[in-house]
């Protein structure tokens, strides 16, 4: 009789470490780019988007003033977000820091995007990049703090988990 109770622990010991191993990897925010970009700044962007679309002309026309800003509740989160890496620092083989962009070319062929549309990414050891100009997601802890570098101004920082390989949800 005794034997019973022993086992029903010990199944009940593995669902728990079971579940708290599906919160884990339920607890990673995936987000788009919109998602960095406060909600009072989603407004002053559209603005911006149908003016400078009327000109068709976006480089001539800046930004609204002060728009850039980071979302403070993303601070400490785990979040995946897609996008493009403009590496800053690494060897032959791995890549150890680079910035994370929206869009090909950010940064080198046109103007970089606001300061809450990169992001600076480090990986400790380095991740290898199967090719580097494709779009991948990259998975690690996000925080809000501006970072400043000769290619563009920053508001968010993170420390790389992984890097996985993008794909288009249909």
């Amino acid at each position: 009789m005794k034997l019973l109770p022993k086992i029903l622990q010990k199944c009940i010991v593995l669902s728990c470490c079971f579940f708290t191993l599906q919160l884990s990897a339920n607890s990673i925010a995936t987000l788009t780019w919109e998602d960095l970009i406060p909600e009072s700044e989603r407004v002053l962007l559209n603005i911006w988007q149908r003016q400078a679309a009327s000109s068709l002309d976006q480089q001539s026309s800046p930004l609204p003033s002060g728009f850039g800003k980071v979302r403070s509740d993303l601070n400490g989160q785990i979040i995946k977000i897609p996008g493009f890496a403009i590496p800053l620092e690494g060897g032959e083989h791995k890549i150890t820091e680079f910035l994370l962009v929206p869009y090909f070319g950010a940064c080198y062929h046109v103007p970089p995007p606001p300061e809450n549309q990169i992001i600076h990414v480090v990986f400790k050891d380095g991740v290898e990049f199967k090719e580097l100009w494709d779009v991948v997601y990259i998975v690690g802890k996000l925080r809000t703090q501006a970072f400043s570098h000769e290619l563009a101004e920053v508001g968010y920082q993170m420390e790389g988990i992984r890097i996985e390989e993008y794909r288009e949800v249909e």
